[in-house]
């Protein structure tokens, strides 16, 4: 078998960072290299070849997570014509969905390695990436009377007891209770 070139490793490992970011939003970080080289279409082999360990991997899954969370955001301000408010409501009620707590693998990076995160001893890049996007999604809610991160903390509770006790009518009177007091002053 022949070398890969250059376009197809960058190729490569962007499709292992985007695998990786979307199992261990779902799954969490432990997923083993083998299962992720897999669910990417790639040989285990191949993992070494483009990351110095899971720890790099990891770091970069966050950091690529978080990404994808603001330019969501952006282009939600965007759709908006900059109007932060109508923004924030689209986002909230997003946030607050169904559809997204359904969508874990697709879903909030702030909620999806929240466990992770809290549970990682050591000073790794993914637990400064983790943190700083946290602080970059609440100072996205902040409004003129509210705090963003208070915003934050209610809509990332909600999801995940929603997400906790999904398949009872509780999971959806979570997500609706949370939106309504998100948006009252609307």
């Amino acid at each position: 078998m022949g070398r890969v070139s250059q376009t197809q490793a960058r190729k490569n490992r962007e499709r292992v960072v985007e695998t990786a970011s979307r199992l261990f939003r779902e799954q969490g970080t432990g997923v083993s290299v083998a299962d992720l080289m897999k669910a990417a279409g790639l040989t285990h082999g191949g993992f070494y070849k483009q990351f110095a360990s899971k720890e790099a991997l990891v770091d970069e899954a966050t950091a690529h997570a978080f990404g994808e969370l603001a330019r969501l955001h952006t282009a939600g301000v965007e759709r908006h014509a900059g109007q932060r408010d109508g923004a924030q409501r689209e986002l909230i009620d997003t946030y607050l969905s169904v559809e997204h707590r359904d969508n874990a693998a697709g879903g909030c990076p702030a909620a999806g390695l929240a466990g992770d995160m809290a549970r990682e001893t050591g000073h790794r890049e993914a637990h400064r990436v983790y943190a700083e996007g946290v602080r970059a999604f609440a100072d996205s809610l902040a409004t003129e009377d509210e705090d963003g991160i208070a915003r934050l903390c209610t809509m990332l509770g909600a999801l995940v007891l929603a997400r906790a006790t999904k398949g009872s009518p509780l999971s959806e009177e979570i997500l609706s209770t949370a939106r309504a007091a998100l948006t009252a002053s609307d």
